[in-house]
């Protein structure tokens, strides 16, 4: 694919530093948890996969220094992009719904709970992730338990055993947990974490599962990224695939 660089943060607009901001300084291990325990129930709402898309037409990521179209739109480019790069339909499923987790913001969370880059909590902040400066203001910077690359954890030991910064990435990872194949499932879990899948910031806490697993994360990356385009996608004309697609791996409503 070819595309202009994305993500250029060091012109990006005044709110999205702000955002990162305000994600870093409050997404602190204890957050984490009690985050993890309150969604955990999936009891907010019922909707199928394309009702949760609609809903998100109306919903802009703030983090994003790429696009000012809707998750709706960005969801329709980013499938599209993996469709016609002739990649695995499972991809393409999962290029349409990664972003549907946002659905938190519709549920009342801040921005700052749901979107943006994910990284360990628990152990220490790599510069790799982006605004690093902004960790100084999180108490866990302070914890001296937290205070080594593996913190809490044993090197080694899995990004299944690590918590996550928590956004819409766990989110609908949980959502969909028992409804997709594991690869899809990873892609849709790690696809924010960028600071390993593009710079290996965290390779000491992978495992082989790992390791075989995020290929995939890589593989889709460019296609999450590099398909934002300021023309909007034509929603109707597309419909009827990504409907038929949706209805045929995950039917019916989903509990949110």
């Amino acid at each position: 694919m070819s595309a202009p660089a994305p993500r250029d943060y060091a012109s990006a607009p005044q709110h999205v530093s702000a955002l990162y901001e305000e994600n870093h300084r409050r997404q602190t291990l204890a957050f984490v948890r009690a985050q993890k325990a309150r969604f955990g129930t999936l009891d907010r709402a019922r909707l199928s996969a394309w009702e949760a898309l609609e809903r998100l037409d109306q919903l802009a990521d703030q983090s994003d220094p790429d696009t000012e179209l809707s998750q709706l739109q960005h969801a329709l480019q980013t499938a599209e992009s993996i469709r016609l790069a002739g990649l695995p339909e499972w991809l393409v499923l999962t290029g349409l719904v990664h972003d549907l987790g946002k659905m938190l913001c519709l549920f009342g969370e801040p921005q700052w709970a749901v979107v943006g880059d994910t990284f360990p909590v628990g152990c220490s902040f790599s510069n790799a992730v982006v605004f690093p400066e902004a960790f100084a203001s999180n108490p866990d910077a302070r914890e001296p338990a937290y205070g080594s690359p593996t913190g809490i954890y044993t090197p080694g030991i899995g990004l299944e055993q690590v918590h996550m910064s928590f956004g819409h990435d766990e989110y609908l990872h949980r959502v969909l947990r028992d409804r997709l194949p594991q690869e899809a499932l990873y892609v849709i879990r790690y696809h924010s974490f960028y600071a390993q899948h593009q710079h290996g910031a965290y390779d000491h806490l992978l495992d082989e599962h790992d390791r075989e697993l995020m290929q995939w994360v890589r593989l889709f990356q460019p296609h999450d990224l590099y398909s934002k385009a300021d023309a909007a996608a034509d929603a109707e004309s597309l419909r009827p695939r990504y409907q038929e697609l949706l209805e045929d791996h995950l039917p019916g409503q989903l509990e949110w």
